[in-house]
């Protein structure tokens, strides 16, 4: 039987390190796309970067992508990479659109050019529903998107529709709500909050700061949803699917539990916005103050989805819940901080 080959744009972030890890046990051969950088980040796939076959190219040179699907001689291509930080698509509006719109038609028009056969899969983003026009979010909820970021994926997702239809290359979105690792970023609020957290039990510091604590996701584990993405490719049709575990929660939930899985008993002082902090029972001192310079120009209150679609047609389904993916990630940060 012929070896897969698959090709995974942002290869070293939290998504495609964990679909490169899947995808060797599936004993596919994996191709990663590497932006030239004068010192390479591979953190996320240091223990398996050995396996991993590096392409040099970016989203933005259209020819660096033509060459890397040729050399790759790919089945699949994933196109995880773009510029996915939300607070800071604010600050680069015109970069984030370069990357994370139009590097998708790049991405798309490469496919085209070299194998209309291959499937190629699009991370869209549950940040297209934005201000939400129904609830909770299915594919056929109106998209309302609320951040350059958010308009960038939705100009990708309705590319990849477009040459789904206009070409018949086999092409997918997922549309992920939030999904989170020990992987994550420390810019993102989910890790930010669990490292914070983590360095406060350990004493290494004594408080941190917040935006908006009552915005509410749909937060899973990053590794459940890149199993989603392989299942896209695998069914007989091209299609798009919610991934989501069907549950919300608050930063303010998030921020709770994770203390509450290192022990330290927290309240609020019962302030609004700014004016709200966090202390700690045992000692008085705070541990949290609500900074203006974290809200958003324009905030997504709430977003919860629906992938009844995906677990009918493709099988999937969550499998770690919120309380358990917040101690996954404390007890990550915990264990690096011991470390370090």
């Amino acid at each position: 039987m012929k070896q897969k080959k698959a090709l995974v744009t942002g290869v070293t972030g939290q998504d495609g390190s964990y679909l490169a890890e899947l995808l060797l046990k599936k004993s596919y051969k994996v191709y990663g796309l590497e932006r030239r950088a004068s010192t390479k980040n591979r953190t996320n796939i240091a223990h398996i970067q050995d396996e991993i076959n590096f392409l040099s190219g970016d989203l933005t040179d259209q020819t660096s992508l033509i060459r890397a699907v040729q050399e790759s001689g790919a089945d699949e291509v994933y196109n995880l990479a773009s510029q996915s930080f939300v607070k800071a698509s604010w600050e680069q509006p015109a970069y984030t659109g370069f990357v994370t719109g139009l590097g998708t038609t790049n991405v798309l028009e490469a496919i085209r050019t070299v194998n209309k056969r291959i499937k190629f899969y699009q991370a869209s983003s549950s940040e297209m529903f934005g201000k939400v026009q129904e609830t909770p979010q299915r594919e056929s909820t109106p998209f309302y998107p609320r951040s350059p970021y958010g308009v960038a994926k939705l100009y990708a997702h309705w590319m990849t529709v477009n040459y789904r239809e206009s070409y018949d290359i086999f092409a997918c979105s997922g549309i992920l709500f939030n999904h989170e690792s020990p992987r994550r970023g420390l810019e993102f609020v989910t890790r930010k909050v669990t490292h914070a957290v983590a360095s406060i039990a350990l004493g290494f510091r004594e408080k941190f700061e917040l935006g908006n604590i009552d915005s509410k996701r749909d937060w899973g584990l990053a590794r459940d949803f890149v199993e989603a993405m392989w299942m896209m490719l695998q069914y007989k049709k091209p299609d798009d699917f919610v991934i989501a575990t069907g549950e919300t929660h608050s930063v303010r939930d998030f921020l709770e539990t994770a203390f509450k899985i290192v022990g330290i008993d927290v309240e609020t002082n019962g302030g609004e916005g700014i004016y709200e902090k966090y202390r700690r029972k045992d000692n008085g001192k705070v541990v949290l103050d609500i900074s203006p310079r974290y809200f958003r120009p324009a905030e997504v209150d709430f977003l919860i989805g629906d992938a009844s679609k995906a677990k009918k047609i493709l099988g999937w389904a969550p499998k770690v819940k919120f309380e358990e993916l917040v101690r996954i990630m404390v007890e990550a940060d915990l264990d690096i901080l011991r470390k370090k």
